[in-house]
């Protein structure tokens, strides 16, 4: 089967052109190389006695030269394409099996490191990319479908209790702005997803200008100091007066801000929450640290995905995009995100790269 598919290959038939291209080659050589001999020889010997016994040695010698350069060819012609259909045969083969029965498939490698196995190895990182997303979309599917659940039911228990019950100006009153409410909590959710979509695709580049990440987390600081004070932390600023960046301000603040309310939330009541910004040879930093009960280690690596919660902040409110956004953030501008431990609590840190403003300024 492989053979026949061998023989009927583009392959096997460029192979055929480029031995024939090959051998008209090597036949107007052979031709040369005859009747060059044979001219030297009679230019040395002259016409005196037979030549038909050289000439047919000659004759004969280069037949078998000939015809065994053709068999060579086309053995090698048939190896060459044999081997080549057969690895883009699995290739065939994986890709049906993908089709048929999901992405748990590879392409087998054959430890040779040619050409064949890193196109292989290419095509598997693919695949693992994208059953990486796949399983990203179905846990953000599930996650949306249980958040919408719960203030769907609610505004739908209201309504129908509504219905079945008398007018009442103060209840009806109550009822409408409850279920304004979840309806806002809803399509802020939807806001965020198509936000953080925004970011992702990168639409927004052309916002970007030169400024500083103190003044910033300044006005951050600024309009939380309330809400730490209705849970007795103290909010602070610390770091350098000027740490200078490039990139859009308003996504720089919402991230940030986004960073201090979930420190707020989640860390001690009467606690501390520190945001400090700092320049460094590398570029700029900025870390948010809090002395809560932080977040384990080994979900770390998910926090930043979207709707994902930890079972502590199950009950609090909030959708779990928060760090999706910042995440986002963090790559359109470049920077880097890490979570390190406070003991106790969490410092989050964004690190941005020196831009080429940056080096142009100093």
């Amino acid at each position: 089967m492989l053979l026949v598919k061998t023989l009927r290959s583009s392959t096997f038939r460029l192979a055929l052109i480029a031995i024939a291209a090959f051998g008209l080659i090597v036949a107007a050589i052979m031709a040369y190389v005859y009747f060059g001999t044979i001219a030297y020889v009679r230019s040395r010997v002259g016409d005196a006695g037979d030549h038909s016994g050289f000439t047919a040695m000659i004759e004969l010698a280069m037949l078998a030269v000939a015809v065994l350069l053709l068999v060579l060819a086309g053995l090698a012609a048939v190896l060459v394409t044999r081997r080549t259909v057969g690895r883009i045969e699995e290739i065939n083969a994986t890709s049906r099996a993908i089709m048929l029965s999901g992405l748990d498939q590879r392409i087998p490698l054959r430890g040779s490191h040619d050409e064949w196995d890193r196109v292989a190895e290419s095509l598997n990182q693919m695949l693992d990319r994208i059953e990486t997303l796949m399983g990203e979309v179905k846990q953000v599917s599930d996650n949306v479908a249980h958040d919408l659940r719960t203030p769907l039911t609610r505004m739908r228990g209201r309504l129908e209790k509504a219905y079945h019950h008398e007018r009442n100006s103060e209840a009806d009153a109550a009822l409408i702005g409850d279920t304004i409410a979840d309806l806002d909590a809803v399509l802020g959710m939807f806001a965020s997803i198509t936000r953080i979509s925004e970011i992702e695709t990168r639409a927004r580049t052309g916002a970007f200008r030169a400024l500083n990440l103190t003044e910033i987390a300044g006005e951050v600081v600024e309009l939380y100091d309330a809400a730490a004070e209705q849970v007795a932390t103290r909010l602070s600023l610390a770091g350098d007066r000027q740490v200078p960046i490039t990139g859009d301000r308003d996504l720089l603040f919402d991230a940030i801000a986004n960073l201090v309310d979930n420190a707020i939330k989640h860390g001690c009541k009467g606690g501390q929450v520190t945001v400090t910004c700092r320049s460094t040879e590398g570029g700029a930093v900025i870390a948010i640290a809090d002395d809560g009960p932080g977040i384990p280690t080994e979900e770390r690596d998910h926090v930043f995905k979207r709707f994902y919660r930890l079972e502590q902040s199950r009950y609090t409110p909030g959708n779990g995009l928060g760090l999706s956004l910042v995440a986002a953030v963090a790559r359109l501008h470049g920077a880097g995100v890490a979570l390190h431990d406070n003991a106790p609590g969490l410092t989050v840190e964004l690190s941005f790269p020196k831009t080429k403003a940056l080096l142009s300024s100093s």
